[in-house]
This record gives C-alpha cells, structure tokens and sequence, in this order.
C-alpha cells in the first residue's frame, strides 16, 4: 500500500494527509490531527533516544516528522577558574582561616612556636600534638601520653621544651625537638593549670582542690614554693610576668592575687575583680598590665605593675563583645590589640586603646577553649570544644570593610601616643586632651599617681576619661 505523502515543516497542517484513529483503512480523512491520535501514531515509530541527549530531544521527538539525528548540544558557556585563596573563606568576615583535625575530643589548650612555624595543643583525648602551621599536618605526638585528658600545656620561649598538666594529676615535660620525655611530677591533687616562666627556668601550677600554686625548678625538679590556700575557692588559671619574677593566679573565687617569686609573698589582691568567677588572665609583654577573662561575659585589664593599684584595683573593662561565659584572653606582642574566645563559639579581636570589639571570627561548632596570637601578629589560632583547631589569618584585618565601616560609625581616627609613642585611636567627638594625646595604658598609668588612687571612687571624681565602652571598676 502506498504511503501518504510526506509535507515540509513548513507546510501548513492541512496538507498533512495522516489517517485519523476512527479512518476506515480504504480511505483518508482531511482535517488537523487530535493529540491522542499524535500520541498513537508515535507508537509506531521506535525512535531512540540517548540518555544524555533526553532532556533537549524530548520536544523534538513529539514530532514525528523530526529528524533523527540528535541536534547539536548548546556551547559550554566559558568558565572562569575560580580564584585559589589559602584555607577555607568565611564570606561574611572575610578572613581566610584554615581547620586543623586530628584531635579525637575536645582541644583544651593552643600555642604558637619555633617562630611561628609550629603550633602546640593539648586535648581531652590525654594526646600533646606538635603541628605543622604551613600544611596543617602532625609532625609529632608526644610519647609516653598522658593517662588523663589534658587541660594545659605550655612551651618554653626558645621552643625547646613542653610541659602539659593532666588530670592524672601530673605534669610532663618533653623535648619538643625529639620529642623525648625529660621528666614527671606527680602531684597529690588535681592541677587545672601549668606555665613555663618567660626564661624557661621555673614552671608553675594550678591546683584544684587545694586552691594553691607550685613553683619549680624546670631544670632540676626542685621545689621553689608551695601556696596552699592561695584563693579560697579552686584556681583556674596561673601565668608568669615578662620578667618571670611575679606570679598571677585567678580562681573562681573572682580574685586575683600576685605572688613574687623572690620574696615569697602576696604583693597583690583584687578581691571581687568580677561578678563570676574568672576564667583566664595574661600579662602584657611589657608586664605593666594584667587581662583578665570572666564568666560574666567582660574581659577587664588591670595596672598591676605599680603599688598604688593594690587598694583600688583601676582598670578599664571590656564589654559586649561575647554572649556568653569568656573562657581564654591572649595580647598581642606590641599589645596593640587583645583577642578573646567565648562560650559562645566566637574569637573577639579587641581595639585595646578604646576598648571596643573590632571583629568576631566565627566558624566553630562549640566553645572555644583558648586562644593565642603568632609574634608576628599575622594569624590567630584558636582551639575548641568541637575537636577542632582554626587558623586564622589576620594579617589584613584593617581592610576589612566591615572593620572600615565600623571605625567610621563610630567616628575613630588614628593618633599616636605622646608618651609611649604607642599609635591609638580616638574618637572625633571627644574633647579630652589627655584622651587625644595618650593611649590607654598611659591614660590608666597617669590615674595610678597616688594622689588620685586612693579609692576607685576618687578616680570618677577626678574625671579621668576612660575609653568608650568601658567603665572604672
């Protein structure tokens, strides 16, 4: 039987003579085909359609006139290679951080050395790991490990040794070069804290329990001192000053004290330093000013480095920069800004000479445990409860347009100090000399005269400015 002609695609549809569904097969019907007829028709057809090209030919093949040759796929449109940027980027911040796993609980404690290169934890999972900063690998675990998971460890200023205090009750002291265990001392109580002194000679700890402190000799073992009953509730933190002479402790008791090495004395007590119990503190490298961390939520900086603050306590306090407990507080090398890490799973970078936040870093998925700043001032590292390290590179901070946009709302211009030469920032619409002409330090230095410190009150009635956002304690 003869086929019915076949027509263009650009002949009308009355000139398609195809027998409709109902047509007798001697004879055709003129008219336009029905969709269910179309549909039928298809059947006939065993058109094969490739898996890759279904999606464009499936209009195509609806038409059974339609070639069936499959058309031409669309150009790729041009793809630009996506700009390679250390670590991983936090859009909103903007500052290029990098995650160091490999602990396998929570990193309780983090340290820069050899220059920056290498970077020192201790974690819950009773492991001390040497890092690798550049890659981010572990170049060691220090063997043999604690049996108890570590709540601190510390690394001497040269970087040739480590010491972690475990809930074992025990500090150990390895080579950080070889990695070989130098010595144990085992303690008859719970330590919560060790630190080498700047000059590597002693080596302090916390305890729980007895709420006192430990002092030896790093290289012999000795014993130096023993203050049992130091505060009268637990310590939380220790740490030597820059000269590795002077002692400060924390506790929950909300007080700090400073204890002289050479003397064998208390020189300093801050009673209800803060609301709750403090959590941390750490000198300035000059040792002129303590920083001290608390569970209500402030960071407070201390002059501890005169006489004339022991009965008055003058400090500057930073405020709203955590929504919760502050756990770990770290200066940078020239103290021209102080970081924080907060129960609220965020590191604070602070503006110390107008005591305001600059940014918050956030990324990690809990508590950020402790905090520390490279020599160079170009990276932050901080340790956290989610098992993780972060590396955070802070080298262009400034440029950060929401760090710009802050400065600017807030109405900050650079000045340098006229006595520390220390450069500062200030606000246009302060009026004060003194504020326009000394940074913080000295401004909490010039308040330490004794004629003006003799009660924390006398400081407000001399009106000596303070820093916005901050208050007198």
């Amino acid at each position: 039987m003869a086929s019915p002609p076949r027509c263009s695609r650009t002949d009308p549809d009355k000139n398609c003579k195809l027998p409709p569904p109902s047509a007798p097969t001697g004879g055709y019907s003129p008219g336009r085909l029905s969709w269910g007829a179309l549909v039928r028709t298809l059947g006939c057809f065993n058109l094969s359609i490739p898996q890759r090209h279904r999606n464009v030919q499936l209009l195509a093949t609806l038409d059974p006139l339609a070639s069936r040759e499959p058309p031409p796929l669309l150009p790729k449109k041009h793809e630009v290679p996506e700009k390679l940027i250390w670590g991983d980027q936090d859009p909103l911040s903007k500052i290029p951080f990098k995650i160091l796993s490999g602990h396998e609980h929570a990193v309780s404690t983090c340290h820069f050395c050899v220059d920056d290169t290498k970077l020192l934890s201790g974690s819950y999972d009773c492991t001390v790991k040497l890092w690798d900063a550049v890659d981010g690998s572990v170049v060691r675990d220090f063997e043999p490990r604690p049996k108890a998971p570590v709540v601190e460890c510390s690394v001497t200023t040269d970087s040739s040794r480590v010491i972690a205090a475990s809930h074992d009750k025990t500090v150990r002291a390895w080579d950080l070069e070889t990695g070989k265990l130098l010595w144990k001392v085992r303690y008859d109580t719970f330590i919560v804290s060790c630190k080498f002194s700047p000059d590597g000679k002693y080596v302090v700890s916390g305890f729980d329990v007895d709420h006192g402190i430990c002092i030896i000799d790093a290289e012999n073992i000795t014993t130096i001192s023993v203050v049992k009953d130091h505060h009268t509730r637990s310590i939380t933190s220790c740490c030597f000053d820059p000269d590795s002479q002077k002692v400060a402790s924390v506790s929950l008791d909300r007080c700090i004290k400073i204890w002289d090495v050479r003397s064998q004395a208390t020189l300093l007590t801050i009673t209800k330093a803060h609301s709750n119990a403090i959590s941390n503190c750490c000198f300035t490298f000059s040792g002129h000013f303590l920083c001290t961390s608390s569970w209500d939520k402030n960071l407070k900086i201390w002059n501890v480095h005169t006489g004339e603050f022991r009965n008055c306590g003058a400090c500057v306090t930073l405020m709203q920069g955590h929504e919760g407990s502050v756990s770990s507080c770290h200066f940078a090398r020239d103290s021209s800004f102080l970081i924080s890490g907060g129960f609220d799973r965020t590191v604070a970078i602070w503006d110390v000479a107008e005591g305001y936040r600059k940014l918050s870093l956030k990324g990690h998925n809990d508590w950020v445990t402790d905090v520390a700043v490279s020599n160079n001032k170009k990276w932050i590292l901080s340790a956290s409860k989610d098992r993780t390290m972060r590396l955070w590179n802070i080298e262009e901070v400034e440029q950060i347009p929401l760090v710009i946009k802050y400065k600017k709302a807030m109405g900050l211009k650079l000045k340098q100090c006229e006595r520390c030469d220390r450069p500062f920032s200030i606000f246009e619409s302060d009026t004060s000399s003194e504020i326009f002409t000394q940074c913080v330090f000295c401004r909490i230095d010039t308040r330490g005269l004794p004629a003006e410190t003799s009660s924390s009150s006398s400081l407000e009635s001399e009106n000596s400015p303070l820093p916005r956002g901050s208050k007198g304690d």
